[in-house]
């Protein structure tokens, strides 16, 4: 016996009434991604008001691009897949960016080789799940949110993978006084963002996976192979219907803590997020996202701070690949990751500084705190190859000399 979970429950059978290139949700018309509506644990949706959007610190991505999304959607005119809102076209356009017939402009929301992005779309139009593999810091969270905002409109239904995760929290729970008073049954069950996302047919996340103790991991197997979560206690099982996927990260330096089982990773398509190819690239990335920051905080914008932000970016770059941009001097590298994300929060910072305890120009004293921050992550081993940095490269490099006092007044 297979059950649907209350309050969201769909009919699986696809409108046949819907035109060809449409999703074949027969709510998708009625569920709009302007305004869409926020949906909390409790399994029921709540549309928030304007003012009360307005005041969220970090709007879910099918709200804060509401209009990018309906945009696309009005002039998609591709074949989607069942209960998709966009078509694998349009969803690789709203996170690689583009300008469509009407001259609505796309934001980028991830910068880097487009064949990757295609490959993580087309994986969720299959039956196949989708696992994001990188170091920390090239964007994996970031690309499974605004993948399952661009599919289903909702990036919420989401697990984040700790140490601690139950198993719970992939299958179902129960509420506990409902069981005490009447013993299991439907009311009692307390659905997991996977089994609704297999109820709706929408696309769930898990953070982490590799965090997540293995035998909690492994209960994904079945979900994943089968499309079914068996609910003993109640002799049913929650069949997943079409548009049904879900999107997976996992840091590749986890390796060791709670590998995946060759069962489980068999049941992904692995897609590597590499970190930016170029200088220039890293610096695109940081001063994007330090803008889109720096707007949603109100912090006054701080102009032509693109040199600063270079020199962040080279810093990074050098002690991450342990050499130097010139490809002259070897370098030790720091015990910590140096990503994109780190340099977008050393900057992120600076911006601040400088806006508020500064004369509002990005200067090198603003970053420098928290390039110390990032790279001394060991205060004995990683003291000593930061220092070593300033002394042998940063110091003989022209036009640094206000970087390098900088540096060294913070590390002293």
């Amino acid at each position: 016996m297979s059950v649907s979970v209350e309050p969201t429950s769909v009919d699986p059978s696809p409108d046949k009434s819907a035109p060809a290139n449409a999703s074949g949700d027969a709510n998708a018309s009625a569920r709009p991604f302007e305004g869409e509506s926020v949906r909390p644990s409790g399994g029921e949706s709540v549309r928030p008001s304007e003012g009360e959007t307005a005041e969220v610190l970090r709007p879910h991505a099918e709200v804060t691009f509401a209009a990018e999304l309906a945009a696309l959607a009005a002039q998609d005119d591709r074949p989607r897949p069942v209960r998709w809102r966009l078509s694998p076209w349009a969803v690789a356009t709203y996170l690689l960016g583009g300008t469509l017939p009407d001259g609505t402009v796309i934001t980028p929301k991830y910068v880097g080789p487009r064949r990757i992005v295609e490959v993580a779309v087309t994986t969720l139009a299959t039956d196949r799940a989708l696992l994001l593999l990188g170091v920390p810091g090239t964007a994996k969270t970031w690309v499974s949110e605004h993948l399952a905002a661009a599919v289903s409109g909702d990036s919420t239904l989401l697990v984040q993978g700790t140490a601690g995760t139950p198993e719970e929290a992939i299958r179902y729970g129960w509420n506990y006084a409902q069981l005490l008073a009447h013993g299991p049954s439907r009311d009692a069950l307390v659905p997991s963002p996977v089994m609704r996302a297999m109820a709706e047919g929408m696309t769930a996340r898990v953070e982490e996976l590799t965090r997540v103790p293995a035998d909690v991991q492994d209960t994904l197997i079945t979900i994943l192979s089968e499309k079914t979560l068996p609910i003993p206690e109640l002799g049913q099982e929650v069949q997943a219907v079409r548009g049904f996927n879900l999107i997976a990260t996992a840091n590749d330096r986890d390796r060791g803590v709670n590998e995946l089982s060759s069962a489980l990773r068999r049941r992904f398509n692995t897609v590597v997020l590499p970190l930016p190819e170029s200088a220039d690239a890293e610096v695109d990335i940081v001063s994007r996202r330090v803008d889109q920051i720096g707007r949603s905080l109100d912090l006054p914008a701080v102009p032509d701070g693109v040199d600063e932000i270079r020199r962040v970016v080279t810093v990074f770059r050098e002690l991450r690949d342990g050499v130097t941009t010139d490809g002259r001097t070897k370098l030790k590298s720091p015990s910590g990751t140096l990503s994109t994300a780190e340099a977008i929060s050393v900057v992120t910072n600076g911006l601040a500084l400088a806006a508020h305890f500064g004369d509002g120009v990005l200067r090198a004293s603003d970053v420098a705190a928290g390039i110390l921050g990032a790279v001394v992550r060991d205060p004995a081993a990683d003291r000593v190859i930061w220092q070593e940095y300033l002394e042998a490269v940063v110091r003989e490099r022209d036009g640094w000399m206000d970087f390098y006092r900088a540096c060294r007044e913070v590390s002293a």
